[in-house]
């Protein structure tokens, strides 16, 4: 990606959820009917344990850039 020539019009969207399918779910709703150029995307998945509970994080990150 090239920063200095589409910087000015990149956005990202964050999303973090404790289930993989409400991150897809939320994604899915995001890139439904919007006119964007995914530019690209960053998944993370990780684990750990609070309190003896097991905790599970999955995120990602999109940087796109509108298409209007």
């Amino acid at each position: 990606m090239r920063y200095d020539i589409i910087g000015d019009f990149m956005k990202v969207k964050c999303f973090d959820f404790e289930h993989e399918l409400d991150l897809e779910k939320a994604i899915n709703e995001f890139l439904e009917n919007r006119k964007i150029k995914i530019e690209y995307v960053s998944y993370s998945s990780s684990h750990f344990e609070c309190m003896g509970e097991q905790i599970y994080s999955f995120s990602a990150l999109i940087f796109y850039s509108n298409l209007e």
